[in-house]
C-alpha cells in the first residue's frame, strides 16, 4: 500500500526564538527512516508552498485492526507512526534536526483502513504551521491530519 503524505501551510524559512524555543534559519522538513534518524526522505525547504510524500507501506490485518509497516514507518504493533524531521541545513547540505511530528496511524478510524488496504492507498493531509507558526511538532491526530482512502 502507498502512504501519501500531502502538507500545507509550511511555517517558513525561519522561525524566531520564543520562551521555549531558540529560533532557526534555512529550515526543511522530511519524512525519518525507521531506525535512521539521519536518513531523511525527500528534503522539502520551510518555506515551499506544499510538500509531498510517497511511502510503500505493507498491512497486516489483526484483531485489533490493520497494522502498517514499512521502512519508514517507525513503532510498534498498535502504536506506529511516520516521523516529520524538522531541522536546519546549512551550507555543505548537512541536516540538524531540532523537533519532530509524529503523524499517528492510530488516528486512522478502522473504515478508512480497511478502504485504504483494498485500494491499496492512503493519504494523510496536514498542515504544517502550528499555532504559534512554528513547525507542527508532537503526536498529530484528527483533527490536525485528515486520513482518507
Amino acid at each position: 500500500m502507498q502512504l501519501v503524505i500531502e502538507a500545507t501551510d509550511l511555517p517558513g524559512s525561519s522561525c524566531p526564538p520564543g520562551a521555549d524555543f531558540p529560533g532557526y534559519d534555512n529550515i526543511h522538513v522530511a519524512v525519518q527512516r525507521r531506525g535512521s534518524p539521519g536518513d531523511l526522505l525527500d528534503l522539502h525547504p520551510g518555506d515551499a508552498a506544499t510538500a509531498r510524500w510517497v511511502l510503500e507501506c505493507k498491512t497486516t490485518p489483526t484483531p485489533a485492526g490493520l497494522d502498517i509497516t514499512g521502512p519508514y514507518v517507525q513503532g510498534r504493533p498498535g502504536a506506529r507512526f511516520v516521523y516529520l524531521s524538522w531541522g536546519t541545513v546549512d551550507g555543505d547540505g548537512g541536516f540538524v534536526m531540532f523537533r519532530r511530528a509524529k503523524l499517528m496511524w492510530a488516528g486512522v478510524d478502522q473504515a478508512t483502513a480497511d478502504a485504504a488496504a483494498s485500494a491499496g492507498r492512503i493519504t494523510a493531509r496536514l498542515g504544517l504551521t502550528d499555532a504559534r507558526g512554528n513547525p507542527l511538532c508532537a503526536a498529530v491526530r484528527p483533527p490536525l491530519i485528515e486520513w482518507s482512502a
